[in-house]
């Protein structure tokens, strides 16, 4: 075990902010430098007494990384902040494709330039399941992967809908269908006056759900509905050599703030102790260096 603990910010104070404190806390090897807020002045919330809340990470003094837990669309602005200090960012950008390698490049650059580490998209889709699919992929190179998720509130669907004009509150269900095709039920919370018919285009549109089957609701409270609550159901057949008929699955049904925060925690620790500056996905990581201990320890206790 590494003597020194490693000082982790934590970057927001949402669902996943809330779980990263706890998963901080919780660590062997980490402690928690304290929380970001833009309204570190505000209200404390009771579990927070104690605990460091700024508006600045230089307020804190050394800190090794810092968890993003705010909206995936801010992390493109708010990732080369910290980088250019020369503090470690783990986030869980979780839009897939080409904006997702975007933003791998860009923060690659910068990380490079300010000797900093970025692990981009440090979820569990993307983030562990997209470890998970790259193992089946080296187990059977030919053949399909299925991923269904749900069902269960996506976070960063419920995000978007919610910062839609004219909506108080949101929640986005994902439901699979079946050979990785979902819909998407979303719940909709009107400020007064709003029009539902705008509020359903304007969510329809948007990038996170322009692809998918998405039907719009509104409804008088989203507190009556909202369980955080997800899983996934993955499964690969294919070809193993020349042997036909190779079928592995995989299923979770997971708290999903509780374990996006878990795997952030789990990449801060990668990113410090193991990482050349630059940025980097889950499956470029080693699973060993996601673990807190010295890796000849590991070695024997998992192989």
């Amino acid at each position: 075990m590494c003597a020194q603990a490693l000082r982790i910010a934590v970057v927001g104070y949402g669902n996943i902010g809330r779980s990263a404190v706890e998963a901080v806390q919780a660590a062997p090897d980490m402690e928690l430098a304290g929380v970001i807020r833009r309204s570190a002045g505000g209200q404390v919330p009771p579990e927070l007494a104690g605990i460091a809340i700024v508006d600045d990470v230089a307020k804190l003094g050394k800190v090794d990384a810092a968890l993003l837990c705010g909206p995936t669309r801010s992390i493109p602005e708010t990732a080369p902040i910290y980088l250019r200090q020369g503090i470690h960012t783990v986030d869980s950008y979780d839009i897939h494709g080409q904006k997702l390698w975007d933003l791998r490049q860009q923060l690659d650059a910068l990380g490079k330039q300010h000797n900093s580490v970025a692990v981009v998209s440090a979820g569990w889709d993307p983030g562990s399941d997209s470890v998970l699919r790259a193992l089946l992929l080296a187990m059977a190179p030919r053949g399909i992967t299925y991923t269904n998720f749900g069902p269960g509130m996506s976070m960063g669907h419920s995000v978007c809908a919610k910062s839609k004009p004219g909506v108080k509150d949101a929640l986005s269900m994902t439901i699979p269908t079946g050979t990785g095709v979902h819909r998407r039920m979303v719940y909709v919370e009107l400020e007064a006056g709003a029009e539902f018919a705008a509020v359903e285009k304007a969510i329809k549109s948007d990038d996170y759900f322009v692809n998918d089957d998405t039907r719009v609701f509104a409804v008088p409270s989203i507190d009556a509905l909202k369980d955080v609550g997800h899983g996934v159901a993955m499964q690969r057949k294919g070809v193993s050599g020349a042997t036909h008929n190779q079928l592995f699955e995989f299923k979770m049904t997971i708290n999903n703030p509780a374990l996006t925060a878990q795997i952030m925690v789990s990449c801060a620790r990668a990113a410090a102790r193991r990482l050349r500056p630059g940025a980097y996905t889950m499956p470029e990581i080693a699973p060993m260096d996601l673990l807190p201990g010295e890796r000849e320890d590991l070695v024997k206790s998992l192989v």
